[in-house]
């Protein structure tokens, strides 16, 4: 068991090929194929860790950690994209290819101020817009319906009651105050992301791509997010030299000025 976990470990980690793996640990290439596909799946069904709060004072907890960072009010996560490069599918190649010309998943995700993933969504293909990723998510209908707080996004996503983006071309020293503020934030996301690819290379375009259907892709995306969440449960230490990874975002073009979302932005951006 613990060879299998070495074996599932270092691909996720090192985002070697499989032969490469599966010679380091003298297994045919056959072998490691199943051993970490076994892996992967085991650590989906075992480790459920990946979870937005509903608890009331877990809400109120996340409300008031948001806050201590961005001084904005009924914040209860962060959220963002990240392309993950995988290798050109058979089925719907063209979908797949993202804004930066290479094959890739685009996996929406939010989370909290420890870094931790309460939510993922790995199934899209990496020429959808983040706008639409949110707008298929349940998650969505989740805020929309319970009105139990607000996300941080960036400008390419939409304005709503319960996603703040910030100010497109601030004019006032108070909006300009509460995008510093908005960005401080959200960049909880962006630290998540680099830090995620840097404890499991196969993520990351320097760690080649995955070389699977989309589909199992996705699975291994969920599993190294499940590991990544663990790691910040147990205190493990993070690597060395993790940057944010900041995303490209195409402004979303209707920033519904006037409107009941603007108009609480607007209110919000007057605390500032």
């Amino acid at each position: 068991m613990i060879f299998q976990v070495l074996i599932g470990l270092r691909f996720l980690a090192k985002g070697d090929f499989l032969s490469e793996v599966s010679d380091l640990h003298g297994v045919s290439k056959a072998s490691g194929a199943v051993i970490v596909d076994e892996f992967i799946s085991s650590v989906n069904a075992r480790l459920n860790n990946i979870r937005f709060p509903t608890d009331r004072n877990d809400i109120i907890q996340l409300k008031r950690t948001f806050y201590q960072k961005s001084r904005i009010p009924n914040v209860i996560g962060a959220v963002d994209w990240t392309l993950i490069p995988i290798e050109a599918p058979k089925e719907n190649e063209a979908a797949y290819v993202c804004r930066k010309n290479f094959h890739a998943l685009n996996v929406q995700a939010v989370c909290d101020t420890d870094m931790r993933f309460t939510d993922v969504v790995a199934m899209w293909p990496g020429s959808q817009h983040a706008s639409a990723l949110f707008d298929a998510c349940g998650l969505k209908d989740y805020l929309e319906r319970t009105g139990a707080g607000m996300l941080l996004g960036d400008s390419g996503y939409p304005l709503r009651r319960y996603l703040l983006t910030p100010k497109l071309n601030p004019t006032t020293q108070q909006e300009e105050e509460f995008n510093k503020y908005h960005s401080r934030g959200r960049m909880v996301i962006e630290r998540a992301f680099g830090l995620l690819k840097s404890r499991f290379r196969c993520l990351h375009r320097t760690g080649g791509v995955l070389q699977f259907k989309p589909g199992k892709c996705g699975k291994v995306v969920l599993a190294c997010m499940r590991l990544h969440n663990l790691c910040v449960n147990r205190g493990v230490p993070e690597p060395q030299g993790v940057r944010p990874e900041a995303t490209e975002s195409t402004p979303y073009i209707l920033d519904n000025p006037g409107s009941e979302d603007g108009n609480l932005r607007d209110q919000i951006v007057r605390l500032f």
